[in-house]
Order: C-alpha cells, then structure tokens, then sequence
C-alpha cells in the first residue's frame, strides 16, 4: 500500500500525533502498550572481546560474574555479529537497522565534531518505540556525530543531536574517550562548554588520549563511574515517576575502550593489567544496573540485552597475559575476519527467554529495529530497517526451517566486505581489511566457518560455485539498498 511520505516525515518529527497519525508513519498504533510491553535495556560495551567473559570462554582471566549471571539467567548467542568492526557503523546500524555502508560513511569513524550521520527524517528504534508509548533514554558514547556541520558549536544546542534521533532524554559524551571535544552532552547541548585545552596523554600500553577542547568539570577516569551513576537514576526516575509506562535504556558505555583508565575498586582484580580491570569495571556496570532493576521489581518485566560494538582491540594485551580476548576467533576490532565482529550477545527475559539457554543462530546487531517492531506487534515501512530481521523467534525458542538471516554482510574499518550464509563466508580480499597484517597470495577468500571456526582453510579455488553465489548476493544487496525483503 503508497504511504504519505510527507505525512509520514512530520510524524518523525514530532512523535505522538495520535492514532492516524502512527498509521500513515507505517507503524500501527497499540491501546494499552505499558500493560503488554516489556522494558527493553540494551547494554552496548565498547570494544569488549569474544573471550573476555567467562560465560563464553572458560579459560578467560577476567572476572565477569555480573555478565555470567545474565547468561546463566537468559540465551547466550555464539554467532551474534556487529554489522562493522568499529564503533560509529556498529552504532547507527543498531539504531537504524540499516548497514552504515549504505551512507557517505564507507571507511572509518566520524570524530567528535563530525556532522550528524543520522538522517532527520529517518525512523530509527528510539522513534518507533516513542510511537508505541515509550520513554525512550540514552546515556554513554554516542559518536554518531553531533550537529548539522563538522564544527560544531558547543556553545550553543545542536541542530541534530540524540533527542531529534528518538531519545526523550540522553546524557553522554560526542565520541570515544580519546576524541576530542571531551565534555558531556545533556539532550541537545553540552552541559559545560569545552572551553580549556588538555594536551592529551602520552602514548602508553593502554592507549592515550589526543589533545583538544576540554570542559572544566571533565575528568576521563570519572566518565563510565559517571554514566553507571546516569543509568541508574534513570532508571529509578522512571520506576518512581511512570511505573506503568515502559521504558527503553539505551546504554553504550565508553570502556572497555582505550584509554584504560579502572577506577581503584576494580585495580588488580584481573589477571590482564589494566584492560582486564577495566573489562571489570564494566562488569561491576553492568551489575548496577541489575541491581537497580531488581530494587524496583523492573527485572521481570524487561528484556534485557548484553553485547559490544565490535571485537577486542588485541593489539596492545601483552603477551604474558595469556589472555585471548577474542578467544579462538581470527583478527580483531578492524578486521573483517570474525574477530572483528563476531561479539558476546546475551539476553535476559524472564518468562520468555529460557534461563541458561543457548542460541546457535546467525543475528546481527542492526536486528534491534526489526525485533522492536515484531515485539510491538508493527510492520517496519520500506524505507526503514532496511538491513534488520527480528530475532524474537529464537529468543522464545521458536523452531524454524528457515534461518533468522537469509545473509549478513561484513564490513571492515576500511571498507572491506564479507557476506556470510549459513556456514559460508566470504571474504572480499586477500586480508583482514583491518589492522591485522599479513595477506596471502589467494584472490579471495571463502571459510566454511561451521567446521573452520577461526578462518585458516581457505575455500576460494576449491569451490568457485559458492564464490560466485556469495557474490551475487552481495552484489544484489548492495545494489538494492537493502537485505530485508520489501513488504508484500
């Protein structure tokens, strides 16, 4: 059925016209949402391995008890996917469902003062959650740019900014912890102007900081205890002002990523220096939130999710550790081998979720869009998710011919593809695409990563039958803007 596309963007815009109003947007109105819908909490880390928790690798020196409860308490995924191996592509695909390739963002990251990679008009979770009575919050590291030109001025609201993406309120910082300006952001402005200059920090084993603007009441040490404290009011503010309303938590915390900055509590619990201390104190963050919600009775009624933004930067891990952060996986944050991207992926739901179960199925991160809208009951418009399957069928346990994904596609920090399809995958190159060095003498490359799980065997002249079916695929998605099939 033609929708009204004019109709349809000033909805975006304002949100909460009513029911004709949600109809013509695409997305079909519900009476009485708080009683039948659950809380959704989605806890992103940032750069956070494979092999880091110990629900997923046994032989981890990291303590993770907070994580491994969710695990033991929900489904743990074993081939959960970030649809990039870096941070900014991860986060716009989970918010939009759309893979960022598809943007002017083919390679890299945006920085700090980055224009707003998020079309305006365009639907995104936040949005489609306010349309079915949702609060809808945010706290931590955005770095989907900020403002509608690369120098933004941060004495002054944003022209774009969180709230115009579907938050009703967000408190976090522009990018990573080691981009400039570094201030915090409240809504659509910052709450103290980045108006002193640090010098940055020297190069160390834990990464560094670059210099630039800096706000007089920021201190980089202080950020995750800071958006742990944020998460945890919100969460309370809510329970306390609408206990009937649900809510959606938007969580994606600034560690583990470098800089290493663990706070004293969580100093010498791990057996990998500072990473694995800060790996803790993620934990300890996510533990608080848990707390929180059982101290409100929120748990039962809220899907909780656990994952990272891609795999583990491995670079710097010293040796001696012998600790595997992305566990058996080849590669890391970068690469389009599936250390890159394959990422721990844990959910909570109890009353739906088997506690202690286990999900073999391929899912992406950029699957939010799709199992919101499934969850709600709504149909995603064709122009929206584009590259998003619900995953609500294997949460519940659903038995299926047919696999979640019919395809998900790769992508590396500097615009290397892959495209997997069941135990296939398909490699676009002849190395990681990413940090990792080392390339081989082959065109291309193709795992069958059920039986080859950490990408050694290449495939690529011994079965050019599935090289050119891969190809295709891919070919085919990229030249359709999109992977979901259109609505019938």
């Amino acid at each position: 059925m033609a929708r009204d596309f004019e109709t349809r963007r000033d909805f975006l815009r304002t949100v909460g016209m009513g029911a004709a109003g949600l109809a013509l947007a695409g997305v079909a109105p519900r009476a009485h949402a708080a009683a039948k819908h659950p809380n959704i909490v989605y806890i992103l880390a940032d750069d956070m391995g494979y092999g880091d928790l110990g629900c997923y690798n046994a032989g981890s020196k990291i303590p993770t008890p907070h994580m491994d409860r969710i695990a033991r308490e929900g489904m743990r995924f074993t081939d959960a996917h970030s649809p990039s191996a870096v941070c900014t592509p991860t986060r716009y695909g989970i918010l939009t469902g759309r893979y960022c390739w598809r943007t002017d963002l083919k390679a890299g990251v945006v920085w700090g003062y980055s224009k707003n990679l998020i079309d305006p008009e365009r639907l995104t979770v936040g949005k489609l959650l306010q349309a079915h009575g949702y609060h809808t919050g945010g706290v931590g590291k955005w770095h989907l740019g900020l403002g509608g030109d690369p120098e933004a001025d941060y004495s002054k609201p944003f022209a774009l900014s969180p709230i115009s993406h579907g938050f009703d309120y967000y408190f976090g910082i522009p990018a990573s912890l080691d981009m400039k300006p570094y201030c915090y952001i409240e809504n659509d402005r910052p709450t103290q102007e980045p108006t002193l200059h640090h010098a940055g920090s020297e190069r160390g084993k834990g990464g560094f900081w670059r210099a630039g603007p800096i706000s007089p009441d920021f201190k980089h040490e202080e950020v995750l205890p800071t958006f742990a404290a944020k998460a945890v009011s919100f969460i309370e503010e809510h329970a306390k002002a609408t206990p009937d309303k649900p809510f959606f938590l938007y969580f994606p915390l600034s560690a583990p990523h470098a800089p290493w900055l663990p706070i004293a509590s969580a100093k010498g619990r791990s057996k990998v220096g500072d990473y694995g201390d800060f790996v803790v104190q993620v934990d300890d963050t996510v533990g608080r939130v848990l707390e929180a919600l059982d101290k409100h009775g929120l748990a039962d009624n809220t899907l909780l999710v656990l994952t990272s933004d891609n795999g583990a930067d491995k670079r710097y891990i010293r040796p001696e550790y012998q600790h595997s952060v992305n566990h058996y996986l080849r590669g890391q944050k970068s690469d389009v081998w599936d250390g890159g991207h394959r990422v721990p992926f844990i959910v909570r739901w109890p009353g739906k979720v088997q506690p202690g179960s286990t999900s073999g199925a391929i899912v992406c991160l950029s699957d939010l869009m799709a199992t919101c809208a499934d969850l709600l009951g709504a149909a995603l418009p064709d122009d929206a998710g584009e590259d998003s399957f619900s995953i609500l069928p294997a949460l519940l346990g659903e038995k299926r011919d047919a696999p979640i994904r019919p395809a998900t596609v790769h992508h590396s920090i500097y615009g290397a593809f892959a495209i997997r399809v069941g135990r296939w995958k398909l490699v676009l190159g002849k190395g990681s695409g990413g940090w990792t060095e080392g390339e081989g003498p082959e065109a291309g490359q193709l795992y069958d990563v059920e039986s080859d799980v950490s990408e050694r065997n290449n495939l690529y002249e011994k079965r050019p039958d599935i090289v050119v079916q891969l190809t295709a695929l891919l070919e085919k998605y990229q030249r359709e803007g999109r992977s979901r099939p259109r609505s019938q």
